[in-house]
């Protein structure tokens, strides 16, 4: 499974005043977190004002850089910010995100085509969310056939069907599961990635609504997710799924984890 660590985010409040702060080891510290807690990249996202956000993404991925060697997920509304952004990563990461709105795709694609960056690709385009399985899977086919322009290998994509929030969409979780294993199907190579937070808004316990998606979307084909590493519980259930999906050998990978202190009881404080 590759686990997107979110924590280093703007959009988080204590992540937000970090970076207002100018709180480098807060920053530092977060990272080494989740690069201990099992992390594949770090998802970095400075959602600050667009005038500063390159420079932020630099000041941040700086200090990422000194405590962990983990890739970089580039993460911006703004292609361009993204763009400016890759330099600044010592190795290549995965690029977040593109989709058929605008011109993402052709800002993004052209540049990353002969590397090895990977991508996040969301299936949305200028009218937003297609309302059906249906329609997104037409907005997937859009983006495989750009992919394919720039020869850009279906293994290097992470598509994200997108999440609603269920208590105002009873398909929510349906809807995503469908069209994962639709795209699955077509392009077996491909990763299947996902934010879970949207899906259990204004819903009481909505951890125990994320858990469930989890386990779920992973028998849907799910195998990227952008995700806290450092929740244990988490994780141990991504684990346990790929264990009884018969996708783990010998359950190695879920034993391997209890060990390491990833899963099960608090064997190590963070």
């Amino acid at each position: 499974m590759i686990i997107i660590g979110e924590k280093i985010n703007g959009s988080i409040p204590s992540m937000a005043k970090a970076i207002r702060e100018k709180n480098e080891d807060f920053i530092r510290e977060c990272a080494k977190r989740q690069a201990e807690a099992g992390a594949t990249y770090l998802d970095v996202c400075a959602s600050v004002e667009v005038e500063f956000e390159v420079e932020t993404m630099k000041w941040l991925i700086d200090l990422i850089q000194e405590v962990t060697d983990l890739p970089i997920c580039v993460d911006s509304p703004s292609p361009y910010s993204i763009l400016a952004a890759l330099p600044f990563c010592k190795k290549t990461g995965l690029v977040n995100s593109v989709s058929m709105e605008g011109d993402k795709i052709d800002v993004i694609f052209p540049v990353i085509a002969d590397t090895k960056w990977e991508c996040v690709a969301l299936l949305c385009d200028g009218k937003g969310i297609p309302d059906s399985v249906e329609k997104r899977l037409e907005v997937f086919e859009n983006i495989m056939k750009r992919a394919k322009e720039f020869k850009i290998d279906p293994s290097r994509l992470h598509i994200d069907p997108l999440v609603e929030t269920l208590s105002t969409n009873e398909t929510a979780l349906t809807t995503f599961v469908k069209c994962a294993r639709e795209i699955k199907k077509r392009y077996p190579t491909i990763h299947v990635t996902s934010g879970l937070s949207n899906i259990s808004f204004g819903l009481p316990a909505r951890k125990l609504i994320n858990q469930a998606f989890m386990v779920l979307a992973v028998n849907a084909g799910m195998d990227s997710a952008i995700v806290d590493p450092t929740n244990r519980d988490m994780l141990g259930l991504i684990y346990a799924s790929k264990a009884l999906l018969q996708e783990d050998e010998y359950c190695l990978d879920y034993i391997s984890a209890f060990r390491d202190g990833l899963i099960g009881p608090l064997l190590k404080v963070y």
